[in-house]
């Protein structure tokens, strides 16, 4: 009876040791992934096709900072030039996180006319826009905190 108990411990332990394996594959393919550089289409960014220029709104602040507000790198201060800020782990990204719930290429915050749109690329635990959990490009107003992991950042003019 005791040979039938280490067999079936050690068959158990086995399964579990391929489920942690598979597990762990299966983040680093997601991270991958996120990483090709897949586009999607962010709202705005399509010309019109008709000779009318659209209207336009009234000149607001836009904003000219990036402003991490929480987290480790808090008081951190990225100026706003018009390119699009890569958020995450990578060594190549604008904002490099040091947070254990952040993904290698977790959000990208990019213009779009005078709007910035923070987009999540696939990050196991999401990015959230005061609150809310982003699932597409979505409008980042001045003020409005973001979330990534443990990191607060927000848009200042």
């Amino acid at each position: 009876m005791s040979e039938l108990v280490i067999q079936l411990t050690r068959v158990g332990f086995l399964a579990l040791l391929w489920l942690f394996v598979l597990a762990a594959l299966r983040v680093v393919r997601s991270d991958l992934r996120s990483a090709s550089g897949l586009k999607v289409p962010v709202p705005g960014s399509e010309k019109k096709a008709s000779g009318k220029q659209p209207r336009t709104a009234p000149k607001s602040k836009s904003p000219r900072q990036l402003v991490v507000t929480e987290g480790a790198l808090a008081g951190t201060r990225i100026t706003l030039e018009g390119r699009p800020i890569m958020i995450g782990r990578a060594d190549d990204s604008t904002l490099v996180l040091d947070d254990d719930y952040a993904s290698t290429r977790h959000a990208r915050l990019s213009m779009q006319g005078q709007d910035w749109y923070v987009e999540d690329l696939g990050s196991t635990n999401g990015t959230y826009l005061d609150r809310a959990k982003v699932s597409g490009p979505t409008k980042v107003p001045i003020g409005t905190p973001v979330r990534i992991g443990k990191t607060v950042i927000e848009l200042r003019s």
